[in-house]
């Protein structure tokens, strides 16, 4: 054991001869080969500490060639994964990752390393140091890098944050993903010219561009999840079920569109909601789901609608949505299933009312009259409706107030319309009597 220790001394002596030799002539093929050389014998004596060792004075010495130095890396992270044990894994990505630091021309080898020590954190339950270790880089700014690597780095940068409950960053990090960058035809893409840098094919095990699109909604699910925000979840539903591969095969679709009915149902009612409330309607493959078709048609129908009867008839099949992205639908939503049914039942009264009692309104809503008095102050307040109540009468007035400036430019076009008459019955007097006048002087 001491001779073959003592060979690979003599032999790595050798090699670091003939290394300076070539760097000093700035021969950058000999110089690489003999760095790389020097490497290998120290895999292929399982020398783990010497490979260390090695790289790092490789690195430091005067001089060296930026190539060299990325051969080296790039070598010496294929042996990664033949580690005959953690601690030296370990041990090997923090040597690597020392080397590449602060180096541009190893920066993708250094966003590699920090990946693969992550996971290693991960696995052992330290989720928070290895959320630390990938905020360290910003893969945004690496122009050689391939796209997909880089939506696939920022999403397991978003991940890790939504595992440690950092919702802030998690936020400020997915807005470096553009929605539209998943919608680009690779095959129309276009082709670099001569001069331009030189982008790296993306490792195997990075997933295609539409399986990272998937990816990124379901992770923005789990984020507006933690907010309830109904009509964000329901938006990034809507661009899971439009991937092709999902659109094609009923058994993924069909949960997907389950899933967009009940988040436009919990959604309150805006513009944006109701916009994507009719264009689902208009979807062929809701009529393979009558039941949620139904559930939406009550939903844009004119018409009051009774909770008993709504949640009787579709009680079980919110019972059965189980596995929804961020946790299944719990009392918290089924609570808000009920104001938004409640919602749209004013909504509905303000259309054919213009003045009612709150006495019969709470009998329309089912509601006792502070209940009914509440959720209509809440409407009045968040601005989806305008009205007035009068307590001491109670009666509630639906009308829109009008300011001194809309009444006045009322006012102005009355008096128009008003002149605009006088002057053409004038006319037509005048007309008149022109050929009364014509007929008695013949």
């Amino acid at each position: 054991m001491m001779e073959n220790h003592g060979t690979l001394e003599a032999q790595i002596e050798s090699l670091l001869n003939l290394e300076k030799q070539m760097r000093l002539a700035g021969d950058v093929a000999g110089t690489r080969k003999a760095i790389c050389d020097i490497i290998q014998l120290c895999f292929e004596a399982s020398a783990w500490n010497a490979l260390n060792d090695q790289i790092e004075l490789l690195s430091k010495r005067r001089g060296q060639l930026k190539q060299a130095v990325t051969a080296m890396v790039q070598q010496a992270m294929q042996y990664i994964d033949q580690t005959p044990d953690l601690d030296t894994r370990i041990e090997l990505i923090k040597t690597l990752n020392s080397v590449s630091a602060g180096k541009i021309y190893v920066e993708i080898e250094r966003a590699r390393l920090i990946r693969k020590l992550a996971k290693i954190k991960e696995d052992q339950g330290l989720i928070n140091e290895a959320a630390e270790l990938m905020q360290e880089i910003a893969v945004e700014t690496f122009g050689a890098m391939a796209k997909t690597e880089k939506i696939a780095f920022i999403l397991e940068q978003v991940r890790l944050c939504l595992d440690r409950q950092d919702y802030v960053r998690a936020q400020i990090l997915s807005r470096k993903i553009s929605p539209r960058v998943f919608d680009v035809d690779p095959s129309k893409e276009k082709k670099p010219k001569e001069g331009d840098a030189v982008v790296e094919e993306a490792p195997a095990d990075i997933p295609s561009l539409l399986e990272l699109k998937r990816i990124y909604y379901e992770l923005m699910i789990r984020y507006y999840k933690h907010h309830n925000d109904y009509l964000e979840i329901c938006r990034c539903y809507k661009a899971i079920y439009e991937i092709p591969s999902i659109k094609e095969d009923p058994g993924q679709w069909t949960p997907i569109l389950r899933k967009i009915c009940w988040y436009l149902a919990l959604a309150p009612h805006d513009p944006m909601q109701s916009s994507l409330l009719n264009s689902t309607l208009e979807d062929k493959n809701l009529s393979e789901i009558p039941k949620f078709k139904s559930l939406l048609k009550h939903l844009v129908t004119m018409e009051v609608i009774l909770w008993t009867m709504l949640w009787k008839e579709f009680e079980g099949e919110f019972d059965n949505e189980k596995n929804l992205l961020g946790g299944p639908l719990g009392e918290k939503a089924a609570l808000d299933l009920r104001q938004r049914v409640i919602e749209h039942n004013i909504l509905v009264i303000s259309k054919y009312y213009s003045r009612i009692t709150l006495k019969r309104i709470s009998e329309l809503l089912c509601l006792s009259i502070e209940e009914a008095e509440k959720h209509l102050s809440d409407m009045v307040v968040s601005k989806s409706l305008v009205a007035t109540i009068d307590r001491p009468m109670g009666i509630i007035r639906f009308q829109v107030i009008r300011d001194s400036n809309d009444i006045l430019n009322s006012w102005s076009m009355n008096l128009e319309k008003l002149l605009d008459l006088v002057e053409k019955s004038c006319h037509q007097i005048q007309k008149e009597m022109m050929v009364h006048k014509a007929v008695l002087k013949v």
